[in-house]
């Protein structure tokens, strides 16, 4: 069972006062840590449990600078067998990343293609189901539970008001994976030293031709909106005050 991973490498942002740059169009990012993109750890681990139980290989894609070998050594140390770096500098949307990424792998042989649910930095939410498109395969979108057997996935995904949808797809499919999937390992000492001695391939995608679809015009802070109306007096008087609020917006 041999599978492929796609992989970002994304900004940290959790409880930091975030700020625009110059251009107007990005955040700063100089005194930025980046990691993994958070859906695609649980990726991964969903890759490496497949092989561990059905054999195989597990591949890992990723596109961006030298700053990326770090995500994929990681990944590599807990357990894939080998990666792809593709060269890209530039602005990227959902699309022009399906476009690159189908380049590379359509030569590449798979039975399932894994991606996050969606990336922390853009959240566009796009680029696994564009991917399978483009590749002409069937794929599933927020995967919760993954079974395989002969050749075919047993899914369970994650639908709006709690419903989880059953269904079972053919394989070669792609798959974008929900956080909470698994429990995504960590590597040991010896094997991160291992992995930073591991080939990863490079492919150069300065000649393709991409087709972008959105451009980012402007970033900014949204606007600050009403203010919180605090009612005062006693509970009866609140509630009266309250009520007339409501007939007054049209709401009863």
């Amino acid at each position: 069972m041999d599978s492929i991973v796609c992989i970002k490498r994304v900004p940290q942002t959790t409880d930091l006062e975030l700020k625009i740059d110059s251009s107007g169009k990005d955040i700063q990012k100089d005194r930025l840590t980046f990691d993994i993109n958070e859906s695609d750890s649980y990726a991964i681990e969903e890759a490496i449990r497949l092989k561990e139980k059905l054999g195989g290989t597990v591949t890992l894609v990723s596109i961006g600078e030298i700053g990326n070998d770090d995500i994929i050594r990681m990944g590599l140390a807990k357990g894939a067998d080998s990666a792809i770096r593709i060269e890209y500098t530039g602005e990227l949307d959902g699309f022009a990343t399906a476009q690159l990424l189908k380049n590379t792998i359509k030569d590449l042989k798979f039975d399932i293609i894994f991606t996050g649910c969606m990336a922390q930095d853009d959240g566009y939410s796009m680029v696994g189901q564009t991917l399978a498109e483009l590749l002409g395969i069937p794929y599933a979108s927020l995967v919760v539970k993954l079974d395989v057997e002969n050749n075919l996935a047993t899914i369970n995904r994650e639908l709006e008001g709690s419903l989880i949808e059953k269904s079972e797809i053919k394989l070669p499919a792609l798959f974008t994976i929900q956080t909470g999937i698994n429990e995504p390992r960590y590597a040991s000492l010896m094997a991160i030293r291992k992995a930073a001695g591991k080939e990863i391939k490079i492919t150069d995608a300065k000649s393709t031709e991409l087709v972008k679809n959105t451009t980012i015009t402007k970033l900014f802070t949204p606007p600050p909106s009403k203010q919180a109306e605090i009612l005062p007096g006693t509970t009866d008087e609140k509630a009266v005050k309250l009520t007339g609020i409501l007939k007054e917006k049209g709401v009863i």
